[in-house]
C-alpha cells in the first residue's frame, strides 16, 4: 500500500535497478511478434551473405584451392629431429659423380704469359693421344686426314687435333707430306696450330731434315721442333721462339713396335738429365697390323713452361708421321736412314 501523497507505479516503467540507477523506459513486448527460434548458428566474424543468384567463384580469382592434408613427413629440404620435429638445417650437398670418359672443361684462372686456351696444361703432367680409326684406310688403304683425341690421365678429352691436307698430297707423298694441323679445345676453338713443311727424312741429306713449327695462338710462333743429324739415332731439338734449344728428344736406334712400347726420352739441352718421356704405346696385334692408328703418352714435369708442353705435343705428332705413319704402298719407317 502506497504512502499517502505518492501515486502507485504505472505499468511499463521498470523498477529501480541495482545501484539506484533507473533503466531506460523500454516498452513491453506487444503481441504479434514471433519469438526467435533456437538452431540458427552465430555467423563468423567477417562473414558476408552470398547472393544465391551469383555464380560460384572460380579458382584463381581470389579463391585458392584448399591445402592437402598435412602428412607426417617434414617439408622438402628439412630433416626431422629425433623427437620428430623438422630441422631448418638443409642436407649436405653430395659431390657430383664425374664420368671418366666425358670431356672436361675446367675453370682455370688466367695465368700470366700463358697462351689463351692452354691454361689447363699448367695443372697436368701427362697427356694421352689416341688416333681415331678410319674405316676407309683400314679396308681399301686410301689415306685420309689424321684425327686425334688428346686426353688427360683420367681419359677425359681436353683437345682434338685434325690434319688439313689435300687428297693428292696425302696419297702421293705419304708420311713425308707437309701438313697443317689444328688443335681445338672442347668449345671448338683453335688453340694450337702446327705447320710441317715438306722436308727430307734420310740421314744422307743433313741439310734438309724434318722441322715443325708450333703456333699458339694461331699466327704467333712459340717454338720449333728440329731434327738433328745423326747416322743411327733419331734426335730432335725443342727450340723456343728465339731458336734457342731448351730440351732434346732422343729416340731408340730401332723404332719398331714389336709387342711393346717405344720410348723417346726428353732430356735437358745438354742431354745430361732426363725430364720426361714420349711413349709410343702398343695398341694390340690387330690394330698394329691392319691399321696405322697409334696411341702415345707424354710425360713431363708439372712446373714445366706451358709453351714447352705445347712444343712437346707438336713433337709427338712429328714423331708419329716420321716413324709410325704408313700408306698403302709405303711401309712405316723404323730407323732414321730407312
Amino acid at each position: 500500500m502506497a504512502a499517502p501523497g505518492y501515486p502507485s507505479p504505472q505499468a511499463g516503467y521498470p523498477g529501480p535497478h541495482q545501484g539506484n540507477y533507473p533503466l531506460a523506459p523500454y516498452p513491453s513486448p506487444q503481441p504479434g511478434y514471433p519469438v526467435p527460434q533456437p538452431g540458427y548458428p552465430t555467423p563468423p566474424v567477417g562473414y558476408m551473405p552470398v547472393d544465391p543468384n551469383s555464380p560460384p567463384p572460380q579458382v584463381g580469382f581470389g579463391v585458392y584451392p584448399s591445402a592437402p592434408p598435412a602428412a607426417n613427413h617434414p617439408p622438402q629440404g628439412l630433416q626431422a629431429h629425433p623427437e620428430g620435429a623438422p630441422s631448418s638445417k638443409p642436407p649436405a650437398p653430395q659431390p657430383p659423380v664425374q664420368d671418366p670418359h666425358s670431356t672436361v672443361v675446367p675453370y682455370v684462372p688466367a695465368a700470366t704469359g700463358v697462351p689463351p686456351g692452354l691454361e689447363y696444361l699448367t695443372q697436368i703432367d701427362q697427356i694421352l693421344i689416341h688416333q681415331q680409326v678410319e674405316l676407309v684406310e683400314a679396308f681399301i688403304g686410301f689415306e685420309t686426314n689424321n684425327k686425334y683425341e688428346i686426353k688427360n690421365s683420367m681419359g677425359q678429352k681436353i683437345f682434338f687435333a685434325k690434319e688439313e691436307n689435300d687428297c693428292c698430297t696425302r696419297n702421293c707423298c705419304g708420311p713425308l707430306r707437309y701438313f697443317n694441323m689444328k688443335i681445338l679445345d672442347n668449345s671448338n676453338r683453335e688453340v694450337i696450330h702446327l705447320v710441317r713443311p715438306f722436308r727430307c727424312a734420310s740421314c744422307w741429306c743433313p741439310c734438309c731434315l724434318q722441322e715443325l713449327e708450333v703456333q699458339s695462338p694461331p699466327g704467333t710462333t712459340i717454338g720449333h721442333i728440329v731434327q738433328n743429324w745423326h747416322p743411327f739415332i733419331p734426335k730432335f731439338s725443342v727450340q723456343n721462339a728465339s731458336k734457342e734449344t731448351v730440351l732434346k728428344i732422343v729416340g731408340p736406334c730401332f723404332a719398331c713396335s714389336c709387342c711393346g712400347d717405344i720410348n723417346f726420352k726428353i732430356q735437358s739441352s745438354d742431354e745430361s738429365s732426363s725430364v720426361g718421356m714420349i711413349t709410343k704405346q702398343w695398341s694390340g696385334l690387330v690394330k698394329e697390323i691392319f691399321t696405322d692408328t697409334d696411341n702415345f703418352g707424354i710425360q713431363f714435369p708439372m712446373d714445366l713452361d706451358v709453351k714447352v708442353k705445347a712444343l712437346l705435343l707438336g713433337a709427338c705428332f712429328l714423331i708419329d708421321f716420321m716413324f709410325f705413319e704408313k700408306t698403302a704402298d709405303v711401309n712405316q719407317r723404323s730407323t732414321v736412314f730407312s
